[in-house]
């Protein structure tokens, strides 16, 4: 079996520039990733911020050997967002991942084809839906994160048969819905349009109560997420057995170097996935673990037991 692949999803959360910057450098120098995604997906406002060092971040990481995918927008709702993923398809040197369905139209533009990933914000829920893609020339889909594992098995051989790589999302706050409000905007009273981009101040989201200020959700931006830490650093091997090709890990601001070498050791069998798990609880991350979903339960539970899965 090929070795499997452990890649770095694109940051969803507004970081300062330097910050998004030295967290990329250092991601090339130390990590050990096969992938890492770049670009925004929640608000196309954020892009202006990091354009400076894109093309210095992008040098860094080809140079140590990774592969870079741009990642689209989730949610297109103007012009300057289509201008936005027409402008990331159109740049032939890259990969590209497409988490709004309308992007698709712009591969068409491309004689050749466009190599390009399915995002988890993409619905792709049976065989049917993966056989699309696939026929638009879909080389990994990435799935969405509430699937249980029975669905990720039959995903997985629908895919050896179409030759299309699976992924998952194994670590981070699990991408809900995305909405044409500004939540982070609305907290903070302030329009959608003057938003100041408050949602800077909240580096790994804003945490949401309910009326009995019990933890829920997170919120981001125009972007809801779990207030639970996706973890499957104890499902890597059942999954891989599946046919999973790739493990998503997406960026929070703990050390992820660390994170990326956790997962990698499991994944490697170097060290066992309750102890890499006892490791990860020590970070900071300030929120419970889960992975429900993938056990067919309620996806903010938590569970290291095997014999749960639905």
């Amino acid at each position: 079996m090929a070795l499997t692949k452990l890649t770095m999803g694109p940051n969803l959360f507004k970081w300062q520039p330097d910050d998004w910057r030295d967290f990329y450098f250092r991601l090339a120098d130390e990590a050990p990733l096969d992938c890492v995604y770049l670009g925004e997906v929640v608000c196309d406002k954020r892009s202006s911020f990091v354009l400076p060092y894109m093309d210095k971040v992008v040098e860094r990481l080809q140079n140590a050997g990774k592969e870079v995918v741009f990642s689209t927008l989730a949610l297109v709702m103007s012009k300057p967002d289509r201008k936005t993923v027409r402008s990331v398809i159109a740049d032939h040197k890259f990969s590209v991942e497409i988490n709004d369905i309308s992007a698709l139209a712009h591969l068409t533009e491309h004689p050749t084809g466009k190599p390009h990933v399915i995002g988890p914000m993409i619905n792709c829920y049976n065989e049917e839906t993966m056989g699309y893609f696939a026929l638009k020339g879909s080389k990994r889909i990435c799935l969405p994160v509430e699937l249980p594992l029975s669905a990720i098995k039959t995903l997985s051989e629908q895919a050896r048969k179409l030759d299309v790589e699976v992924e998952i999302l194994a670590f981070g706050r699990m991408p809900l819905a995305v909405s044409a409000r500004c939540y982070h905007a609305r907290v903070y009273k302030l329009s959608k349009d003057s938003c100041r981009f408050v949602c800077g101040e909240d580096p790994d989201g804003l945490s949401l109560q309910t009326l009995d200020d019990e933890d829920f959700l997170t919120i981001n931006g125009i972007q809801t997420m779990s207030h639970s830490i996706l973890n499957l650093l104890n499902d890597l091997d059942i999954l891989k057995e599946t046919g999973v090709g790739s493990f998503r890990l997406s960026p929070h601001s703990c050390d992820m170097v660390e994170v990326t070498r956790l997962f990698r050791s499991v994944l490697d069998q170097e060290i066992s996935p309750i102890k890499a798990s006892k490791q990860l609880a020590t970070m900071g991350l300030n929120a419970p673990f889960s992975n429900g979903y993938l056990h067919n339960e309620p996806g903010v539970s938590w569970t290291v037991n095997n014999s749960n899965y639905g």
